[in-house]
């Protein structure tokens, strides 16, 4: 296996795309325990009309538009990115809610 190596040090393709594979399957295992969140949260939420609060979308999207300015990457692509996450944990969240009613 070949080390990886930060992003900083990389002096070719193949350590540049090892690295990136390697956050990438972090990045899943990271969603997974994200998503088994909105599994308790489709538990505990008393009501179906629970499951989409616009002012939580906003606070999480603003959470990760702060974070990702202090680190130093496009806020507004991770706010983008947010965006498209939190939609997704939203239609994910609805269909586990479904499956235990």
């Amino acid at each position: 296996m070949t080390d990886i190596l930060p992003g900083a040090r990389c002096t070719t393709m193949a350590e540049v795309r090892a690295g990136v594979d390697a956050i990438d399957r972090e990045l899943v295992a990271l969603l997974a325990r994200r998503f088994a969140y909105m599994d308790a949260a489709a538990r505990i939420k008393p009501g179906r009309e629970a499951v989409r609060d616009e002012g939580r979308k906003a606070q999480v999207i603003a959470n990760a538009r702060a974070a990702a300015a202090q680190a130093g990457v496009p806020d507004a692509t991770i706010a983008d990115l947010w965006d498209a996450l939190v939609e997704a944990s939203i239609a994910y969240e609805l269909a586990a809610f479904d499956r235990t009613r």
